[in-house]
């Protein structure tokens, strides 16, 4: 064979170092059909059916329309899950004036703030119709979110929810008209956007109560809700009726 053809050794196959990958490596992909398994799972978790498991601190309670749960400036040692019934949070200035921050109704919690060490009430809540109540314990309830991953990640998801309830709260009193306050707050008593047509407000819901949730007056709030009615956005019938459409309110500029 002619040298000019002949192989050179130094290009051999076993001479030839095997490469190293130097990319990251990817994770596993995930199988979907666990995933989805998971998230039935949740959607299936009753946090009612599992707070009955809690055998210490928890104790079923009952209060008549306009009594009072607790006090602002009262000893925070339990948080509380509404069975039934709805429940009115407010808080009152040093100068007396008092504020409506929320209304909360059936699968809500409040006196959260217990858990992350507040000592005392930063706000009043009253009973605005019969309610059922679960009143967990502090210590009970720190016990049942480490027990139980998935009442954990629904109560934490409830907290999110409620303080970007809160920011929008702030950003609708800071940046928009009373009257689009007023129809905003009437589309989220009649729970606007979740599944099923919009409920019938509390029964009997005052305007005063409505002026102090949008920081305006009585006389103000009767003025719009006699135009909302009169534009077919709201009705009476047994209670405060509200509709879809109210939503142009809102989005209108």
């Amino acid at each position: 064979m002619s040298p000019a053809l002949q192989p050179d050794s130094s290009l051999r196959t076993s001479s030839i170092p095997r490469q190293t990958s130097i990319g990251p490596t990817l994770p596993k992909k995930r199988n979907p059909i666990s995933v989805r398994a998971a998230a039935n799972r949740r959607r299936d978790f009753s946090p009612q059916a599992f707070l009955a498991t809690i055998s210490e601190g928890r104790k079923p309670v009952g209060f008549k329309s306009r009594q009072n749960v607790f006090a602002q400036g009262e000893l925070a040692d339990a948080v509380f899950y509404i069975q039934t019934g709805k429940i009115k949070l407010t808080v009152v200035s040093k100068t007396g004036k008092e504020a409506t921050i929320g209304i909360l109704g059936e699968g809500d919690f409040f006196g959260e703030a217990s858990l992350a060490g507040q000592p005392l009430r930063m706000s009043s809540a009253t009973a605005i119709t019969d309610c059922a109540l679960l009143r967990i314990d502090k210590n009970a309830m720190m016990k049942a979110l480490h027990r139980e991953h998935e009442f954990s990640d629904i109560f934490v998801a409830y907290l999110l929810a409620r303080n970007i309830r809160y920011e929008e709260d702030l950003v609708d009193q800071l940046f928009n008209s009373s009257e689009k306050r007023l129809a905003r707050i009437l589309l989220l008593l009649a729970h606007f956007g979740k599944e099923g047509k919009p409920e019938t407000v509390v029964p009997k819901i005052s305007q005063e109560m409505l002026a102090e949730m949008i920081g305006t007056t009585r006389s103000r709030v009767s003025f719009f809700m006699n135009r909302f009615r009169k534009l077919g956005f709201i009705h009476y019938n047994g209670g405060l009726q509200v509709h879809s459409s109210l939503l142009n309110v809102v989005l209108h500029d």
